[in-house]
C-alpha cells in the first residue's frame, strides 16, 4: 500500500532531495513551502523528511507533544563531540534535571546583575575604536559576546583569547556544518584531515572550558554565577553531584551558545542599520532621549522600547537558529498525514519569519511592526527566534537584553557606515552568520552633541 504524503519535491532516487538542501539550504525552505504550502515532504535518503510552516502544527511539535520528538541523530552526530550530552542534545528526565539545575543562572532577578558588565564590556570595546577605521564588525561583536558570556556566567576573563576560541569555533562551527549537508560522512574517529580539524578545534575551546573549571574546584567559594550553580547541584534523589564531564559538557554548550547567537544578531542588526537611515534615526533620537549620554542600564530597558523593535525586527529577517529539527520517537499525524517513526520535522525561522501570511511586506526592515500588540496580531508560533515550549532557549532574557543594551551603548557612541562594493548573504551553518565578514567604518558621535 502506498504511504499518503503531503506535497513536495521531487528527488533523487538514491540521496532524495538532500543534495538540493545542502546547495542552498535556504533557497529550499523558503521556496518549496512557496511551491507546496505548509506541510511539505522531502526525503533525505530513505529518511522521511518534513517542513512545517503552519504556527499551529509547530506548537504541536515544540509544546504539546515535545515529549513525542528529539534532537535528530544528524545534529547529535556533527556536534556532540564538542557540545556533548549537554542541554542542546540531552533528552527526556537528564535533559529536564539538567535544566532544572541551570535555571535559576537565568532567571529575571540574576540577569539583570549581569546588565553592568554587558554594557562596561560593550565601552571597553568602544573604547579601542578610532576615528574613521574600518572593522569586521562581526569579528568585534563575537568577541564581546564571549567575553560577556565568560564573565557573567562563569566568572572567567577570556581577553586575551578571544581571537584563537573565535577561530577554533568558527571552524568546528562550519565542519559541523558541512557534515550535517553531505551525502555520506566518515565518522568522527577516521583521521581525515576535515575530522582532525573538528578535533582540534575543538580540544582549543575544550581546554579553556576545562581550566575554568579546574580553576574553579580549587577554590569552590559559590560565587553566585552558573558555574558555581553546576558544580554545588545535587541530585535530590541520589544525592551526586555533576562529574566533571557533565560540568564540562554543560558549561560548553553554553558558552558556544550564549555568545554565538547573539553575536549574530547583533552584527545583522548592525548591517541592517547601516542600509536605513530612517530606522538609525529614530533610534538615536530614543538613545538621545532616554540616555542622554549616560550609560546604560537594566532600569532603561523598559523605555528603549523603540531599541527592542530594532532587535526583534533584526532577528526575525536573520533568525540566528535558523532552523529546528527534531526526529519522531513514535509514529503520530500532522496536518491530517500520517508520521512515522525516525521521520525529520524541519522548522525554519527564517523561512517561518518572511512568510507574507504573518507579516506585511516581509523582506522589508520595519521595526514598527513590533509595536505594542504586536503579538495579538501575529499568531504565537510564526515567530520563533527562539525555539518554544519546554525547549526553548534558556538564555533567551539574557540575550534579548545583552542585545539591546550592547546595541544602545554602541549606537550612543558610534555611527556604523557600510564599506562600498560589499555583498553580504547569510550562510545557513548551524546559526546564520553573515558572509563574507562585515566590514564597516567607524563614525564616533561627538560627545558635545548629544543632550546633557
Amino acid at each position: 500500500m502506498a504511504k499518503h504524503y503531503p506535497p513536495g519535491p521531487e528527488g533523487d532516487f538514491i540521496f532524495g532531495n538532500i543534495r538540493q538542501f545542502a546547495a542552498d539550504r535556504l533557497r529550499f525552505v523558503t521556496e518549496n513551502h512557496e511551491k507546496y504550502g505548509n506541510l511539505v515532504h522531502a526525503q533525505f535518503f530513505n529518511r522521511d523528511v518534513y517542513l512545517l510552516y503552519n504556527p499551529d502544527d509547530i506548537h504541536y511539535v515544540l509544546v504539546k507533544a515535545a515529549d513525542k520528538f528529539h534532537k535528530t541523530p544528524l545534529l547529535k552526530k556533527a556536534t556532540q563531540m564538542a557540545l556533548g550530552n549537554g542541554l542542546l542534545l540531552s533528552e527526556d528526565a537528564f535533559h529536564k534535571r539538567q535544566r532544572k539545575l541551570a535555571q535559576p543562572a537565568f532567571h529575571l532577578q540574576r540577569i539583570a546583575n549581569y546588565a553592568d558588565v554587558m554594557v562596561a564590556y560593550t565601552e571597553r570595546m568602544l573604547d579601542g575604536w578610532q576615528q574613521g577605521e574600518q572593522r569586521d564588525i562581526h569579528h568585534e561583536m563575537m568577541k564581546l559576546t564571549m567575553e560577556i558570556v565568560a564573565k557573567t556566567l562563569f566568572d572567567a576573563d577570556v581577553s586575551q583569547e578571544t581571537d584563537s576560541i573565535g577561530e577554533a569555533i568558527t571552524t568546528a562551527i562550519e565542519l559541523a556544518s558541512a557534515r550535517m549537508g553531505r551525502p555520506f560522512a566518515l565518522p568522527l574517529w577516521i583521521p581525515t584531515p576535515n575530522n582532525t580539524a573538528s578535533k582540534r578545534a575543538v580540544a582549543v575551546v575544550d581546554e579553556r572550558i576545562q581550566r575554568i573549571i579546574a580553576e574553579r574546584r580549587a577554590n569552590p567559594e559559590d560565587q553566585g554565577d552558573l558555574l558555581s550553580m553546576l558544580l554545588l547541584a545535587k541530585d535530590e534523589e541520589t544525592g551526586d553531584f555533576m562529574n566533571d564531564k557533565q560540568v564540562r559538557d554543560e558549561a560548553m554548550t553554553l558558552f558556544i551558545a550564549g555568545h554565538e547567537t547573539t553575536a549574530n544578531a547583533l552584527a545583522w542588526t548592525l548591517y541592517l542599520l547601516a542600509q536605513h537611515p530612517d530606522v538609525e534615526a529614530k533610534l538615536m533620537a530614543e538613545l538621545d532621549t532616554v540616555l542622554a549620554g549616560r550609560s546604560a542600564t537594566m532600569q532603561d530597558m523598559r523605555q528603549l522600547t523603540y531599541t527592542d523593535m530594532v532587535v526583534k525586527e533584526a532577528m526575525r529577517l536573520y533568525p540566528p537558529a535558523w532552523i529546528i529539527a527534531r526526529s519522531a520517537m513514535e509514529d503520530l499525524e500532522i496536518g491530517g498525514y500520517p508520521i512515522a517513526e525516525g521521520s525529520v520535522i524541519m522548522i525554519s525561522s527564517y523561512a517561518l519569519h518572511r512568510d507574507p501570511q504573518y507579516w506585511d511586506e516581509p523582506e522589508r526592515f520595519m521595526p514598527e511592526r513590533f509595536a505594542a500588540g504586536w503579538d495579538d496580531r501575529v499568531p504565537r508560533y510564526a515567530y520563533i527566534p527562539f525555539g518554544g515550549g519546554p525547549r526553548v532557549c534558556i538564555g533567551n532574557s539574557f540575550a534579548t537584553m545583552e542585545a539591546v543594551l550592547c546595541l544602545a551603548t554602541i549606537m550612543q557612541r558610534c555611527t556604523l557606515s557600510l564599506l562600498p562594493g560589499q555583498h553580504i548573504t547569510p550562510e545557513p551553518l548551524i546559526t546564520l552568520r553573515p558572509d563574507p565578514a562585515i566590514e564597516m567604518r567607524i563614525q564616533i558621535r561627538e560627545r558635545e552633541l548629544l543632550p546633557v
